[in-house]
């Protein structure tokens, strides 16, 4: 996973944090698919995400709009990976949104700060 090429804020994240149930049962292949469909969208400007070996995630998708973030939450295919969650993958969730004002990279190998976004 890399980090997201995001433009100069503002911009909108959606951060889910969740709790995975054992086992796969086609979760692996609908959250490619749910990345893959996202890109596709209006307003769409990146994802990041990490797991760790116990389960707990936090994926982060971020949006040009709280429009962008409403059309994305209306799909068909998202609607029912939202369904499938919560029956099947996930033991434990939270979504928060929020609006990004201000960012920064650091992105040299002494660990400064290059430039604010």
């Amino acid at each position: 996973m890399t980090f997201a090429a995001l433009p100069k804020p503002p911009y909108y994240a959606v951060i889910f944090t969740a709790q995975r149930a054992e086992g796969d049962d086609g979760y692996s292949q609908t959250a490619a698919r749910m990345e893959e469909l996202a890109k596709e969208m209006p307003g769409y400007l990146g994802f990041e995400s990490a797991r760790g070996e116990d389960g707990f995630g936090i994926a982060i998708s971020y949006w040009k709009s709280e429009q962008a973030i409403a059309n994305w939450k209306k799909v068909g295919e998202h609607l029912e990976a939202q369904r499938r969650g919560r029956a099947d993958w996930y033991v434990d969730y939270d979504v928060r949104v929020a609006k990004v004002e201000r960012a920064y990279t650091m992105k040299n190998e002494r660990g400064e700060l290059e430039r604010e976004l």
